[in-house]
């Protein structure tokens, strides 16, 4: 699958094949520079490599070559990992890092975006699991419908801001891979941060408090609009682990600590 790729656009292999669900990734390089060829035949991946196109390099890893299914972008070879950072006690500092990339993905571009999906067809989902439900899936409703319905600040979105899709470019700064092309209100980007890197750091004790006051203070959203996104992105989360058969573990304990810190009492 990558043979027609590689003559196209010069590439040599610069390591193993990496295999999924969503996408085939190999690293190569380009007349000597590292990069990283994608292809994909899933449709929400292919909306994502155009919208990593259209971004050019600002905020996201710079787009080499695209044509359809394919996607060519530069290789991330920078020693640092968000991931890592958190292991070593550094949430705070990984935490900003995450928020700094968001705030550069959301600035306004002189170009038309392209085709993307409003959140509130992105919600769509979790409406029919809460009313099965109930419980706090009915209060990431509540909050969902009421942000979705009185959107702020309005932009084009990354749609999975988390440890593993904000990498280390180098000297060109930590740069968003892997978006998922969505439009709505800006803070639905910093909601995933708070289920990341995993549970365990995520359930931290005093790990979600802090991480909230560390975005509020970056970002500039409210405090209380805050904790309604991560509310309204954890159902939602929950929503799609359930539909998958997986057990909804520590995102659920997520939804019920920015529940508490709502005042909200199931």
């Amino acid at each position: 699958m990558f043979d027609q790729y590689m003559k196209r656009w010069d590439l040599a292999i610069d390591g193993d094949a990496i295999v999924s669900l969503n996408g085939n990734l190999l690293p190569v390089r380009q007349r000597g520079l590292p990069a990283m060829l994608k292809i994909s035949q899933v449709a929400e991946e292919q909306a994502g490599s155009v919208l990593m196109a259209w971004w050019d390099g600002k905020g996201a890893a710079p787009v080499l070559a695209h044509d359809g299914e394919a996607l060519l972008m530069a290789r991330a070879m920078g020693s640092g990992s968000l991931i890592q950072m958190v292991s070593g006690g550094r949430d705070d500092e990984a935490t900003r890092i995450l928020c700094a990339v968001a705030a550069d993905l959301h600035l306004p571009r002189s170009s038309p975006s392209p085709a993307l999906v409003p959140l509130t067809q992105w919600f769509e989902a979790l409406w029919s699991t809460a009313a099965t439900h109930g419980g706090i899936l009915g209060h990431c409703a509540k909050n969902a419908r009421e942000l979705l319905a009185d959107p702020r600040d309005v932009t084009v979105l990354h749609g999975d801001i988390h440890h593993g899709n904000v990498l280390d470019f180098g000297p060109s700064g930590w740069l968003a891979i892997d978006p998922k092309g969505l439009y709505g209100e800006w803070g639905f980007d910093y909601a995933n941060i708070f289920c990341n890197p995993d549970g365990e750091s995520a359930l931290a004790p005093g790990c979600f408090a802090r991480r909230i006051e560390v975005v509020a203070n970056a970002s500039g959203i409210e405090r209380r609009r805050l904790l309604q996104w991560v509310l309204a992105w954890a159902g939602l989360s929950v929503t799609w682990m359930l539909e998958d058969g997986e057990g909804p573990g520590s995102t659920l304990e997520v939804a019920k600590l920015a529940a508490s810190a709502l005042g909200i009492n199931d």
